[in-house]
């Protein structure tokens, strides 16, 4: 199977194998990488996610090979370009074109990118909350060539990182971004030298999984929710989801420091 899921205590691995293609997405493993993100994120025992290429490459994007089913009656054509409109209201948006791409997650999900995170790939490595990347790993708007737009959420997130300006000269030039600018410019966290990528975000999944869940989760739903919001309402979000959890998290977890653990900033024994 092109998708499958390794576990590591509360760390699960989502990995995406076609290095024949390069990872490129096709129906099928779009529909596949959709329901394991889906699985994790009900599962009670996954505290943070890591998503990563086997192979060498994160994802080339979407596979060319399939480009004719934009023009032919076929299963692509009725299940992702017919389903794009959104519905009215507050329903769900329809899958994207890549798979988990409009998927709201509940728990921390981290890139691991080798080599090229292109087009639609590099639209899946924006909807992680965060990045790393190996040192020759780069990304691109590489489908500037061929006239395909982003519409797996390239031209929402990518500015919400970099800035207008940046994004757009990225976005409309499509030219390549390697990991060192990409570190400078806030388009990834962290890089690690070629082939560490998948064991540097496993061990920061791991090392975000060791906290109490509430409190780490909620910090995340106020860190993201409240991107663009007035200051006002964005810290009385803050205050409503932050306070839900210290009558039990927060309680116990200084009953710990007050028995001595945690002193001085020591995160190895809490």
């Amino acid at each position: 199977m092109a998708i499958r899921i390794e576990r590591s205590g509360k760390v699960a691995t989502v990995i995406h194998s076609r290095p024949e293609a390069r990872n490129a997405m096709d129906p099928d493993s779009a529909e596949a990488l959709t329901q394991a993100f889906l699985t994790l994120d009900r599962d009670s025992e996954v505290s943070a996610i890591v998503f990563w290429g086997e192979g060498g490459a994160f994802c080339a994007g979407w596979d060319l090979k399939y480009a004719q089913a934009f023009t032919e009656p076929d299963r692509f054509r009725s299940e992702i370009v017919e389903g794009l409109a959104f519905p009215a209201g507050d329903g769900p948006a329809p899958r994207g074109p890549m798979g988990p791409s409009r998927l709201e997650m509940s728990k921390p999900v981290i890139a691991a990118v080798e080599g090229p995170a292109v087009a639609g790939g590099m639209e899946l490595a924006l909807w992680c909350d965060v990045r790393v990347l190996a040192e020759s790993a780069f990304f691109g708007v590489f489908c500037r060539r061929w006239g395909i737009p982003l519409i797996d959420g390239g031209t929402v997130r990518l500015p919400r990182l970099v800035g207008q300006g940046r994004a757009l000269e990225i976005i409309l030039t499509g030219r390549k971004v390697e990991a060192q600018e990409a570190l400078r410019i806030g388009l990834c966290e962290q890089v690690v030298a070629d082939g560490a990528a998948r064991a540097a975000a496993e061990a920061m999944a791991q090392q975000i999984a060791r906290f109490p869940p509430g409190a780490m989760l909620a910090d995340r739903r106020s860190t993201i929710a409240g991107h663009g919001l007035p200051l006002r309402e964005a810290l009385a979000r803050e205050w409503a989801g932050g306070v839900a959890t210290i009558g039990s998290e927060g309680a116990a977890g200084a009953a710990r420091f007050a028995s001595g653990k945690g002193r001085g900033g020591d995160f190895s024994d809490i």
